[in-house]
């Protein structure tokens, strides 16, 4: 535990990347497969399954420290974070613990805690607490909650891996897709010499992700080199067929057996050693369903018939990635775009996700513009000699995506953000007009710049009305301009309304209370796109 912890503190320490790469480096080159795995798991963004909840956590810190509560949910509204919140309270521990490697802390002491009684996780924990000091007790706090973040990014991390490996970082990406387990041996095999004879059937590649274009086509060159395709609004996922078997993972490397039947049940008409890139859409009569039809399908495991009646799925396929069992990333798109066609003409269930037929640049302004109509989020823009490569890797694809929606909204509530924000308050409600009330409608935490956020939060601190735990009613006296990409029907919340990715767009200091939108403007905008 002491190795990640000083790894934790380098990286803390530092925004530069090489200084990044090299603490990773030092660390995965000099601590054991068992520790590196778990390191791994959680730098590259996985996290425990919560054991203890927040409540009990707060109890067990006033046990602790003798603190009566009251002055605990005070710190921790000042700190915005809990596990700092309890580290700074905690009196100092032994240290005893720092011997514990961190796969010895995970798996002998965090893990069993799902096993125990209210009582014995209690006395588990505070003996931790006891037994732990500095930013080793620190970072167990930030498992236990779930909170653990650092400064390096998932890609950063496969490049110390391959370093270490010395083998391509493409092929270290590979490797942690899918069903990837921190244990001593997966480590192993994680930076073994180049070979891919281990890998699990089941493995997806990493996905390739286009990089947004700002300014418009015209600077790609000769638009012979390249395909327009439409901007599906679904999930982006893979769909493998290998040795008789077939397997959905989403980009977010979850796995979704059993949730698309009617997609499973079309892939078996496909050739083996075949896996497709695509997007699962709700679907019906040639085209895409509004994402919130979708979103009835997503947290269903097994789906049952009504469901599968009144939310119809399909997977539209865009490229093939593997052709007879022969990975065909490096070969160029128009001929992988081959490869497709020749294995959607045996799975007639599935489809083909169609480019969008232009001679010139300016053609493609008309159709990006009518991409609402259409359910779409605008365009894709692939070169056709691309491989299909890692991550966001800019030059090759792009996205040309429609203006977003817009709106202006009053701030009402504020709270502290989390990480490096959680002693600023950066994550904010906004409402809307709804007869003589303010009623909430959005919550954006992006879109502000470091100055912006320094000086709104100092206002919030002089002109808060009410405080709700960490959260804070302030005087409705600041508009904000926010953007969301869509808007869907809610009867969970008061206004009826849920916007989708809403982000604050600009402050608008020209703009009074005044002047902010109407709860009916957003409701006539629903109306429009549910009878699209």
């Amino acid at each position: 535990m002491k190795a990640f912890a000083e790894l934790f503190d380098r990286l803390d320490r530092t925004t530069a990347t090489n200084a990044k790469l090299a603490a990773l480096v030092d660390y995965f080159r000099s601590v054991e497969p068992a520790d590196a795995a778990w390191a791994v798991n959680f730098l590259t963004g996985k996290r425990l399954k919560r054991l203890v909840n927040t409540r009990e956590l707060r109890e067990w810190t006033a046990l602790a420290t003798g603190l009566p509560a009251w002055l605990i949910e005070d710190s921790y509204e000042q700190v915005g974070d809990l596990a700092e919140t309890m580290h700074l309270l905690l009196p100092p521990g032994s240290g005893r613990a720092s011997a514990l490697g961190l796969a010895g802390l995970v798996e002998n002491r965090i893990t069993p805690l799902r096993d125990l009684d209210d009582e014995a996780r209690r006395d588990a924990v505070m003996r931790l607490w006891q037994e732990l000091d500095g930013s080793e007790r620190f970072l167990f706090n930030k498992l236990l909650t779930g909170g653990f973040r650092v400064g390096v990014s998932k890609r950063l991390v496969t490049r110390a891996l391959a370093e270490v490996a010395g083998v391509d970082s493409t092929l270290i990406a590979h490797r942690l897709m899918g069903r990837w387990q921190p244990t001593a041996r997966a480590f192993q095999a994680l930076i073994a010499p180049a070979s891919e004879d281990d890998l699990d059937t089941a493995t997806p590649y990493p996905f390739f992700l286009a990089s947004p274009l700002e300014e418009g086509p015209g600077s790609l060159g000769d638009p012979a080199d390249w395909q327009a395709e439409w901007k599906w609004d679904g999930i982006r996922a893979q769909l493998i067929r290998r040795g008789g078997q077939t397997w959905i993972w989403s980009r977010g490397e979850e796995l979704m057996e059993g949730r698309f039947p009617e997609i499973e049940a079309a892939a078996e008409a496909l050739p083996d050693g075949v896996v497709l890139d695509g997007e699962i859409l709700a679907w019906r009569d040639d085209r895409p369903l509004p994402f919130a039809v979708l979103q009835k399908r997503i947290g269903r495991k097994k789906p049952g018939a009504a469901t599968l009646a009144k939310a119809p799925v399909a997977f539209l396929a865009y490229d093939c990635l593997e052709w007879n069992g022969q990975d065909a990333r490096e070969t160029p798109l128009f001929q992988r775009l081959q490869h497709l066609d020749q294995a959607l003409a045996a799975a007639a269930g599935l489809l083909r996700s169609a480019a969008v037929d232009f001679q010139r640049w300016t053609e493609l302004d008309t159709c990006r513009e009518g991409s609402r109509e259409r359910g779409v989020e605008g365009l894709m823009l692939k070169r056709l000699s691309s491989p299909y490569r890692v991550g966001r890797t800019r030059g090759d694809w792009w996205k040309w995506k429609v203006e977003p929606f817009t709106f202006d909204g009053v701030l009402i509530y504020a709270q502290p953000g989390h990480g490096r924000r959680s002693g600023l308050f950066t994550d904010y409600t906004f409402a809307v007009h709804a007869g003589d009330e303010l009623v909430p409608v959005a919550k954006a935490y992006s879109g502000l710049t470091q100055d912006e956020i320094d000086r709104l939060d100092r206002w919030i601190r002089n002109h808060t009305r009410e405080r709700f735990g960490p959260v804070r009613s302030v005087d409705p006296v600041h508009v904000f301009e926010l953007a969301f990409e869509g808007i869907q029907s809610s009867p969970r919340h008061k206004s009826g309304i849920a916007l989708r990715f809403p982000r604050i767009h600009r402050w608008r200091e020209d703009l009074s209370v005044g002047d902010a939108d109407r709860l009916e403007d957003l409701k006539r905008l629903l109306d429009t796109r549910q009878r699209q």
